[in-house]
């Protein structure tokens, strides 16, 4: 196994001032871990405190000042660092504050990484992160590497990141919000899987996006690997700014270095030998995007010394992950399949090519910024009945009706959409949850939306 020694550079926070911005699941790890070193912690968040269930005080130590409602005025003094959350905006009143004060500003994956003795792989990408780096933790902890899982995935990286050490592995899902505040951030294997239009709202335009991005690995070195999507051509045009070496994946294309696909077989292409892995159509995850996945997860797992059988075993054996493409329930001959993960027009788009049968798909939801008319051109070729709900569901029926999209059906709240999705449904359909946006409109995540969906769904199982 392939260890590489990271100088871990001590922070000292004993005694610190620390405001923690943001009172999610981020802020509270945070919160907890800088406490447990002696720092004097301040979380604010500008929700009332009446918002959180439970109570943030039950969640927090006592010696955590809590201010909510309103964020704290900032004079010079009162702090020593800021701590920000990723869903809180650079615009934010108190980063914009710490900035004129000349106070440090991070976030919590940059501030975990100062305490990783663990070597990093890091993955991100518009669309796959959470299978990736799911296949990816997988592999490792099946081939016998002690490995944690965590970041974006729902586990924040500093809650569990001290308890590794040089000879384990951390495997961390990255998202652009939380690249934005990476300084030394370096991981020994980064990868970026696609990238197409997402989060404009936050990053304004596509450069921005892009930009955030590329964070990932521009605290490499020589010795470090960048895994990028040779088939995508903004992620491939991006090897030049690699300080790393560069691992391309492909499904479309024989490459002279990289893991690609050759004759309906899985390959690795490495020193001139062509090492072969298994057939693609052998891989449990269904659909194209999720053989990108598990290409780039070969190529993750590959130069961390990951042999072939044992990668064929995983991607065999590993058949995804909550919210993504997950099969609920058969009622009817209906298949109903929860891809709530599917928070932007290309992620649902992949979700639709997933499947042959006749679709009723439910989407909708807060917008992100994103166009919906190659979205609505898609619907229009897999779509036999599309229900539009949420904030958006006006723009998504406009841009739907423009592609010749004819049987619309609005729905007022989300238990309706499954209701008139399930009385449109005929036997041999598939029902699909892929909002296409996300779903702070409704819910506080895609995971409560997408837990509601199994939960009706189940309901209406029972009753059949």
């Amino acid at each position: 196994m392939h260890v590489l020694r990271k100088k871990v550079v001590k922070l000292q926070l004993n005694g610190k001032k620390v405001l923690v911005v943001g009172a999610g699941k981020s802020g509270l790890a945070v919160s907890r871990f800088l406490a447990a070193k002696g720092a004097r912690v301040t979380l604010t968040d500008r929700k009332g405190g009446a918002s959180f269930n439970p109570p943030l005080d039950s969640l927090v130590p006592p010696e955590v000042e809590l201010v909510l409602g309103h964020y704290p005025v900032m004079k010079e003094g009162d702090f020593d660092l800021v701590v920000t959350s990723p869903g809180v905006p650079w615009t934010a009143p108190p980063l914009v504050r710490a900035r004129e004060l000349g106070l440090p500003v991070t976030g919590e994956l940059e501030l975990a990484f100062h305490f990783a003795r663990a070597p990093v792989v890091a993955i991100t990408g518009t669309n796959g992160k959470t299978t990736t780096t799911s296949l990816v933790g997988r592999i490792f902890l099946d081939a016998g590497v002690r490995t944690l899982v965590a970041g974006n995935i729902g586990l924040p990286l500093i809650a569990g990141v001290e308890a590794y050490g040089p000879g384990d592995l951390i495997v961390v899902e990255v998202s652009s919000f939380q690249l934005e505040t990476v300084r030394r951030f370096r991981p020994h294997v980064a990868a970026i899987l696609n990238i197409t239009p997402d989060h404009l709202d936050r990053h304004g335009t596509m450069e921005g996006y892009v930009q955030a991005k590329a964070r990932i690995f521009a605290g490499q070195g020589g010795g470090d690997y960048t895994v990028l999507n040779y088939d995508d051509p903004i992620t491939r045009e991006l090897a030049g700014q690699c300080p790393g070496r560069v691992i391309f994946f492909s499904r479309q294309h024989n490459l002279e270095t990289g893991v690609f696909i050759r004759d309906g077989q899985i390959v690795i292409r490495e020193g001139g030998a062509l090492v072969s892995v298994m057939p693609a159509r052998e891989v449990a995850i269904p659909g194209g995007h999720n053989l990108e996945n598990a290409l780039a997860a070969v190529a993750c797992a590959r130069v961390r010394g990951i042999g072939a059988e044992q990668l064929a075993h995983t991607l065999r054996t590993f058949s995804g992950v909550p919210h993504r493409l997950e099969f609920v329930a058969e009622i009817n001959g209906v298949s109903y399949i929860n891809d709530s993960k599917g928070t932007n027009p290309e992620a649902s788009m992949k979700a639709l090519e997933a499947y042959d049968h006749p679709i009723v798909l439910l989407a909708g939801g807060k917008n992100k910024g994103n166009d919906f008319t190659a979205f609505a051109r898609r619907v229009k070729e897999k779509v036999r009945v599309l229900v539009v709900l949420g904030q958006c569901a006006a723009e998504m029926e406009r841009a739907a009706r423009a592609a010749g999209v004819e049987d619309i059906r609005r729905a007022a709240d989300f238990r309706e959409a499954v209701l008139i999705a399930h009385r449109a449904a005929r036997p041999g359909d598939v029902v699909l949850l892929s909002p296409a946006c996300a779903s702070w409109d409704m819910f506080r995540s895609y995971e409560e939306r997408g837990d509601l969906f199994k939960q009706i769904v189940r309901e209406l199982a029972r009753g059949q």
